[in-house]
């Protein structure tokens, strides 16, 4: 239900600039842990704006950058609920192609996170194979990359 304090048009601009916000702060190469309250707070609150009026599509997006934040700071059970989301969201709505590969890989580093090494590797195969089906070369070729430094974490 939107609020009717904000309109839908606020909600979406909302939503890409907390998602686009986030996403400076996973970059930044030295947060400090005031960045790493401030990016969980974005995250979420990017995916409560996007479910106010997007698409499931968004709703995938958004919970696989919420996973992706808590991965990086090490806190596997939030990641992995995340994760669980986004895949599910692909799932249930047909997505492949990207959405799908990433989903897997959310999958994978949150297991690795949780400590769950053959779980990891499970998704990591999943993701491997999802990221072949990725049809614009450029996205395919950004996941691999995604996923060649993930695959480097975990094989420490």
């Amino acid at each position: 239900m939107t609020s009717p304090i904000v309109t839908p048009e606020q909600h979406k601009a909302l939503g890409i600039n907390l998602f686009n916000s986030t996403w400076d702060l996973i970059e930044k190469p030295d947060r400090t842990p005031d960045d790493d309250a401030y990016m969980i707070n974005m995250a979420h609150a990017s995916a409560y704006h996007w479910k106010q009026l997007g698409t499931p599509l968004n709703f995938a997006r958004s919970e696989w950058q919420i996973s992706h934040v808590y991965g990086i700071l090490h806190r596997g059970e939030p990641a992995i609920y995340h994760a669980k989301r986004s895949l599910q969201y692909c799932m249930d709505n047909g997505f492949g192609d990207f959405d799908l590969a990433y989903a897997y890989e959310a999958m994978t580093r949150a297991h690795h996170v949780l400590g769950s090494a053959e779980e990891a590797q499970r998704y990591l195969k999943l993701a491997e194979a999802a990221g072949q089906a990725i049809a614009k070369a450029g996205d395919k070729k950004q996941f691999f990359s995604d996923l060649a430094g993930l695959q480097k974490m975990i094989k420490g």
